[in-house]
């Protein structure tokens, strides 16, 4: 079956007792086959159960790992966006404290289009990018959204080094797909961006030229 984030032939990779995933052989993204996503109903009354206080010490700690480095390499009063902020948006609360404006969109909580429209000095989505389920039209908009020299900010679990099989993230059935250095090297070549690994499922990605595909 083609893959849906490049296109590419994806063949079987694994299946459980739940789902079935095929792995794409250009671009190494895992996905979940397409009749075994939620509908959107399903995956609204998994999102529901989400607990994400801003003001929990732990949530807040957790996503430190993602705002602590870019707080590094953002110029002072830099305007994003946090994509995906669910019901309780945190990061733009602690990059606000720092002196930075950050927008929160999500298509579910908080759906302002008009956000979309606009481009910013960087982009955050954390623990979002594993839910596209149109990857390539998702990653677009992401990249799109971006002023040049502008940074994407994603937190996602990455495949490198993991037991498939016995896998915590996969057991989450709102997770429609899962990336690996070598997708994330296709998608910075894609999109003519430099993409810098961190720890703790942690990568940037900088845009070189105006977002776009390569």
């Amino acid at each position: 079956m083609p893959c849906r984030l490049c296109g590419g032939a994806a063949a079987s990779f694994h299946r459980d007792r739940k789902r079935s995933y095929s792995r794409c052989g250009t671009c190494a993204y895992v996905f979940a086959d397409e009749n075994c996503l939620p509908t959107p109903e399903q995956a609204r009354a998994r999102y529901d159960l989400h607990r994400n206080d801003p003001a929990d010490p732990g949530y807040r700690a957790f996503l430190s790992r993602l705002t602590v480095p870019l707080l590094k390499r953002l110029k002072k009063g830099a305007a994003g966006l946090d994509f995906g902020c669910g019901p309780g948006p945190a990061v733009s609360a602690l990059l606000g404290e720092a002196g930075h404006a950050v927008a929160d969109y999500d298509p579910i909580y908080r759906p302002d289009q008009r956000l979309l429209e606009g481009r910013y000095d960087f982009v955050t989505f954390t623990e979002t990018a594993e839910h596209f389920v149109r990857p390539l039209e998702d990653w677009e908009k992401m990249f799109s959204l971006l002023k040049p020299g502008g940074l994407l900010a994603v937190m996602t679990q990455l495949l490198d080094g993991v037991d498939f099989g016995s896998w915590h993230y996969k057991a989450d059935i709102t997770h429609a797909g899962f990336y690996s250095k070598a997708t994330s090297g296709w998608l910075a070549r894609r999109f003519r961006a430099r993409c810098e690994f961190l720890p703790d499922s942690v990568f940037f990605f900088e845009a070189q030229s105006d977002a776009g595909p390569g």
